[in-house]
């Protein structure tokens, strides 16, 4: 909006209608109390301004805002300064009740529902005004969350992946963090413990509590009011280190509800790089894998053995610390048996499946690749290495794993380019393979003869994935059923 300050010229307007009707509104009320406190009628205003009623009566309900010769004017008239006028400030509570529902009705949330406009008058109640207000403030919220689609969301991902790439998926701010999350305990060297973790819990003023009735939509609960971190009593990896500490991130990263899909994805790749960050300290874990390049026996199972940690969360540490602490570009990626790409990171230029607008999470991964063919080999207890020539650019080598989850299994892998193998342990490996995706003929199409046998007589059903017409979950928290939370809180509180 223009400012009411601004200088005009004597050709200009004697008053303008508001671009957003914001100051105005707030303007127009001053004007209005300061009328009445006075004792003034409207006319008798008007009169002494030299305007028309009708006029002053467009600026009192901020549907004109006076340029500064006439605001100069009601100053004098009403006893005030000009300043005293602009402040952005609602002169009474009632009067802020008013400019809250005018700004609602004039928003393009209330104007899409083709609902006609209340005259807001000395008449209009209270309790009528916030019964206004607080439907138009839950239309908005269905309207926030109905905007959080499938295709936003995707978007805001691939803007994240963007920014990790150029930072080489290292946040300086988030180690520094985590080492004095450890010093504050008196964390030495070795192992992080679960001791550790819990320490540094109380250290933050929380205690933990493992309970058997978590929501199902949740990891962890934390009752900030009470000084508590909820945790499952079932844990299925029996290591509580990494969810005490995702759920710490919130209050150490000074994490708020969350109000677009992409600040709840940020939050959730902050949350599990602090995890990572403490259960692998950038110094320890640095001098490990400086001493394993060293050697050439970069390994991520060595990795994982030295801290303690599961198979992908060292996977996910290494990619943090190999480009800014070791030189190495790299590339991370975490695929369904199905062949679906979970999670996908790279600055080494591979190129990752993808949709049109360049998002990796979703798309399919070569059945070529190290990513698939792992689920081929027998041996699931040792590394997969392998080879891969792609025709899209360069050959690229992997190390990969299988791990089992609730939703299935998964592969996942870590690989660099060919000239930077030479720090691996697993480079001498005969496996190789080639790609030409994505070309589908060079895994997605079925050869001439069989699709030539098969086309006309093949009628499958398919296992469609009951997220892919689903829309995305909403919520503050997308996916957590706030009323089962609420209600474990509640309990947990009085049982306490």
């Amino acid at each position: 909006m223009t400012s009411l300050t601004t200088a005009f010229t004597a050709e200009a307007p004697l008053e303008h209608e508001p671009e957003d009707g914001g100051d105005a509104l707030t303007l127009g009320r001053r004007v209005r109390e300061r009328r009445i406190e006075r004792g003034m009628t409207l006319e008798q205003l008007a009169g002494a301004v030299d305007r028309a009623p009708s006029q002053l009566s467009a600026i009192e309900n901020g549907k004109r805002e006076p340029r500064l010769p006439l605001l100069r004017a009601l100053a004098a008239a009403l006893g005030v300064t000009v300043d005293e006028l602009l402040i952005d400030e609602a002169p009474s509570e009632r009067a802020a009740l008013e400019i809250a529902v005018e700004r609602a009705q004039r928003g393009t949330v209330f104007g899409s529902l083709g609902i006609q406009p209340i005259r807001v008058s000395k008449a209009t109640s209270d309790e009528t005004l916030k019964a206004i207000l607080g439907l138009h403030q839950e239309v908005e919220r269905l309207h926030r969350e109905r905007a959080a689609t499938p295709e936003e969301a995707r978007r805001a991902n691939t803007e994240l992946r963007a920014e990790m790439r150029v930072a080489g998926n290292y946040y300086p701010e988030l180690e520094r963090a985590a080492s004095q999350l450890l010093d504050s305990v008196g964390y030495t060297g070795g192992p992080v413990s679960q001791q550790t973790t819990s320490n540094v819990a109380e250290k933050l003023g929380f205690s933990l509590h493992y309970v058997s009735n978590m929501p199902h939509s949740t990891r962890s609960v934390i009752d900030r009011r009470n000084g508590r971190i909820y945790l499952s009593s079932n844990l299925p990896s029996r290591d509580a280190r990494a969810p005490i500490l995702r759920a710490l991130a919130s209050l150490v990263c000074g994490h708020e509800e969350p109000r677009s899909y992409g600040e709840f994805l940020r939050q959730r790749v902050e949350a599990n790089y602090l995890a990572g960050a403490v259960l692998l300290p950038e110094g320890a874990a640095v001098e490990h894998l400086a001493a394993a390049k060293k050697q050439r026996q970069i390994s991520m199972e060595d990795l994982r053995d030295a801290f303690g940690v599961s198979y992908e969360m060292a996977a996910h540490r290494f990619t943090n610390l190999a480009t800014e602490r070791l030189g190495l570009e790299v590339h991370f990626m975490k695929a369904h048996e199905s062949g679906t790409l979970i999670k996908a990171y790279e600055n080494d230029g591979v190129r990752f499946p993808s949709d049109a607008l360049g998002n990796f999470e979703g798309a399919m991964v070569c059945r070529n690749w190290t990513a698939r063919t792992i689920f081929s080999q027998p041996d699931r207890f040792n590394p997969w290495y392998q080879y891969t020539d792609m025709t899209a650019g360069g050959t690229y080598w992997c190390t990969s794993r299988v791990e089992k989850a609730k939703e299935g299994l998964y592969s996942v892998s870590v690989g660099v380019r060919f000239e930077d193998v030479k720090w691996f342990r697993g480079r001498e490996t005969p496996h190789r393979s080639q790609s030409f995706c994505p070309d589908d003929r060079c895994c997605r199409q079925a050869s001439t003869e069989l699709t030539a046998k098969w086309e006309a007589a093949a009628w499958p059903e398919a296992a469609t994935p009951t997220s892919l017409l689903a829309a995305l979950p909403t919520g503050t928290f997308p996916g957590v059923d706030s009323n089962e939370v609420y209600a474990f809180l509640e309990q947990n509180e009085r049982s306490s």
